[in-house]
């Protein structure tokens, strides 16, 4: 197993924070987070192959061995969208080292699955964005940035702001874009959340475009769990309603810290 040791930026003092992005972007997406919960230490991770990270080969069994080398020991983590599968895949297999757990538009399990009646990301879509990558790396990140913002009322600036924060790090690797969306298409947890017993936080966006809000119905209702659905969010909440976000999480991490 590759145990390189990922880039990790570790701003301000307090309870330790890990923060995993999504899939395309870079820990650049969550600039603004330290200003805004000053009271905790955050430790912003560029996934393998992303922003300033090494690439990491395997699965995401493999990418959560070398995020769990490169943090601070126990500690809240938090992950949006592909980061939230990261994170939550962490929670059940080290759940000595993950405190408790938020996830932001994040699903168990990204694939639709019609036979299951499971919503989520249709099979054609996710292979488009495959195939689109060897032709024309940007373009196919930015139009999954578009995706992403798909719904929201401020989709133009969510989309340039990502964009802004996104361009000021390296590009991803393709062999980690490749594998990133390998995870979103295959990995499936749904079986495993009763097994998670921290406290965990779900933040969704209601107009979600990438996991529909059909998905928290779907999940197990845990003593230990809360939703908090944003009406008028999309796919990057902390972007598009960071008052509103700021304000849920901040509450939550104030009673687990």
């Amino acid at each position: 197993m590759d145990q390189t040791k990922l880039h990790v930026s570790s701003i301000g003092q307090g309870p330790d924070v890990v923060v995993l992005h999504g899939w395309g972007v870079n820990s650049a997406v969550f600039t603004a987070l330290p200003d805004l919960l000053p009271q905790y230490r955050f430790h912003f991770v560029d996934l393998p192959g992303f922003g300033e990270s090494d690439v990491v080969a395997g699965d995401i069994n493999d990418w959560v061995a070398s995020i769990i080398a490169s943090v601070p020991k126990p500690a809240i983590w938090i992950g949006w969208s592909l980061g939230g599968l990261v994170a939550t895949l962490a929670a059940l297999s080290y759940p000595q080292h993950v405190s408790a757990l938020c996830t932001i538009a994040s699903s168990p399990c990204f694939m639709a699955r019609e036979e299951e009646s499971w919503p989520g990301i249709p099979p054609n879509v996710l292979a488009q964005f495959g195939s689109q990558l060897t032709q024309d790396l940007e373009k196919t990140i930015e139009r999954f940035l578009a995706i992403q913002a798909m719904g929201s009322q401020t989709a133009k600036g969510d989309i340039k702001q990502l964009r802004e924060w996104v361009l000021a790090k390296p590009q991803p690797q393709f062999s980690a874009l490749e594998q990133g969306l390998a995870m979103l298409a295959n990995v499936d947890l749904r079986d495993k959340l009763p097994l998670i017993n921290q406290p965990w936080l779900r933040i969704w966006g209601k107009l979600d475009g990438l996991v529909p809000r059909r998905v928290i119905k779907l999940l197990p209702e845990l003593s230990h769990s809360e939703d908090v659905i944003l009406p008028k969010a999309s796919h990057a909440p902390f972007i598009s309603h960071t008052e509103d976000f700021v304000l849920a999480l901040g509450m939550w991490l104030e009673k687990h810290q």
